[in-house]
């Protein structure tokens, strides 16, 4: 089992353990030696890792490793530009005998997918418009193999296996009580806005069965997945013979998702249901992003700058005062 995990690690410490090499490049510094520049990852975050003066005997061992294999690392734990950097000392790619559990390596959602997807699945089977649930159900039926894995994002909020899931999950649970407050919404077209507006993140992103993206697709990065949504949506009302009125109102939840322009959503919410789902959407992100922050952070002081929270620092009470 893992013993010392990324968050754990304080400057000085000396370390023997295993990591994923998310990234790893032999580069030559400014002295004209050769050096390791890793970037090493597990549950927990990241940390950047260096072995100065690589030699030319250890060129192809280092050249060797792959990115995404489990390495073990021996090092000692350093500061630099006020981040914590991993001198390493020794380096080598995991023997089968020292094989982990995967979950170990990647961030993931605190929940099972197949949970997260039968409590998505369970809404949908309550909706009264029969539309909106036959709509809803064929997109979770057709990419139920992807939603088990797939993250919400390449770096941002629910950037993890199985973040899709849970940012919808937590999404519709908000959405439920937002419901029984504004009781003039319409609660299925909420519910539906909330599955619907980031299924096409499964197109726009590419990334692997361990939940990592790698980047993005060409009509990800030329459409995005609002577009791509307007799209799908589009053309999956047409087939099922959804009522044009009702199709558009579905379509301009995803075109106006994001609120404005600069985030990519060329018109503002126009009717509740719209208006709430952005809120939705917003407040999960933040929240996820400042439990992220917080969890990194000591008892009793702020966190580093979230630039996704417009580089704001965030204070972590000392509980039990």
């Amino acid at each position: 089992m893992k013993e010392i995990f990324i968050k754990e690690l304080r400057k000085d410490q000396e370390i023997t353990e295993f990591f994923m090499a998310k990234t790893i490049a032999i580069k030559v510094g400014s002295n004209g030696k050769q050096y390791l520049d890793i970037m090493l990852g597990d549950k927990t975050g990241e940390i950047s890792g260096k072995k100065w003066d690589v030699s030319d005997s250890e060129y192809p061992s280092l050249k060797a490793i792959e990115e995404k294999s489990i390495v073990k690392i021996k090092g000692i734990v350093t500061e630099w530009a006020g981040q914590l950097q991993l001198r390493v000392q020794r380096i080598r790619v995991a023997n089968v005998n020292d094989e982990q559990e995967m979950c170990d390596f990647v961030k993931a959602a605190p929940e099972k997918p197949e949970d997260m997807y039968e409590y998505i699945c369970n809404v949908t089977a309550e909706m009264k418009d029969a539309d909106l649930k036959k709509l809803c159900n064929k997109l979770l039926t057709d990419n139920k193999e992807k939603l088990m894995y797939y993250p919400a994002a390449q770096k941002n909020h629910h950037a993890e296996l199985a973040g899709l899931l849970y940012h919808m999950k937590r999404m519709l649970m908000t959405g439920e009580r937002v419901c029984q407050v504004y009781t003039n919404l319409n609660k299925d077209l909420v519910m539906a806005g909330v599955i619907l507006h980031d299924m096409e993140k499964l197109n726009e992103i590419n990334a692997d069965s361990d939940g990592i993206a790698t980047g993005y697709s060409f009509e990800g990065q030329m459409l995005g997945h609002i577009i791509q949504g307007v799209k799908t949506i589009d053309r999956l009302t047409m087939e099922l013979g959804f009522p044009r009125e009702k199709a558009i109102m579905v379509e301009h939840m995803i075109l106006a998702h994001h609120y404005e322009p600069e985030f990519g959503s060329p018109k503002k919410p126009l009717f509740p249901e719209a208006e709430v789902l952005h809120y939705l959407d917003i407040l999960d992100a933040r929240m996820f992003d400042m439990q992220t922050a917080l969890e990194a952070t000591e008892a009793g002081s702020f966190s580093e700058r979230v630039w996704t929270l417009d580089n704001r620092k965030l204070y972590k009470p000392v509980e039990g005062e």
